[in-house]
């Protein structure tokens, strides 16, 4: 499995902070409740220096998840445009990940949101292809899971929020349980 390789900083509510110091507590709502929205975004190595592929796409499904769920974020899309690029380029990164994050803090009990501090993250680390290099040449087997995907009236599976995630987690290590890279979901009534 892939592991994280830490760069020197992460952006925070409008700092660079050092890698370490990006942290939140154990009770903040997002731990709790997975009430996190979140983005992967790639920057390939161009010929020009690091290119962020459809920076402004992704970050526009980030403020729309975010609305879903009712979080507002703090700062606007040319914030966190500029955020992302200067994060890569002070990082010294020719090519990486990015995951932007907008999380809900520690404050509130319960269920309810509403009074926990929304905090905005943009971590960035050097992360090759997902599946292996070797899978570009010689591919990999996939099988179809026991397990379903969300059905979009449970909760709104569009939104890329951490706990939608939770499903997938249970696929990818079924599959890998059985000998397999990946898997693959299917709706409850069979359909990919």
């Amino acid at each position: 499995m892939s592991r994280i390789t830490e760069t020197q900083w992460i952006w925070r509510d409008g700092h660079f902070i050092p890698w370490a110091d990006a942290t939140i507590h154990v009770l903040s709502h997002s731990v709790q409740f997975g009430s996190s929205a979140f983005e992967g975004i790639r920057a390939y190595s161009t010929p020009r220096g690091p290119a962020i592929f459809r920076l402004r796409e992704h970050l526009e499904r980030l403020f729309h998840s975010c609305k879903i769920y009712r979080m507002e974020v703090p700062y606007t899309m040319e914030q966190l445009v500029e955020a992302s690029r200067e994060l890569v380029v002070r990082n010294g990164l020719d090519a990486c990940y990015l995951r932007p994050m907008v999380v809900r803090g520690y404050g509130t009990a319960g269920m309810v949101p509403i009074g926990a501090p929304v905090e905005t993250y943009l971590p960035c680390w050097p992360w090759g292809a997902y599946l292996g290099d070797e899978a570009l040449d010689a591919g990999v087997d996939a099988c179809i899971s026991s397990w379903h995907r969300v059905q979009p009236n449970t909760i709104p599976a569009m939104a890329k929020i951490a706990g939608n995630y939770l499903s997938g987690q249970l696929i990818k290590m079924e599959a890998l349980a059985n000998g397999y890279a990946e898997g693959i979901a299917l709706s409850p009534s069979g359909v990919v």
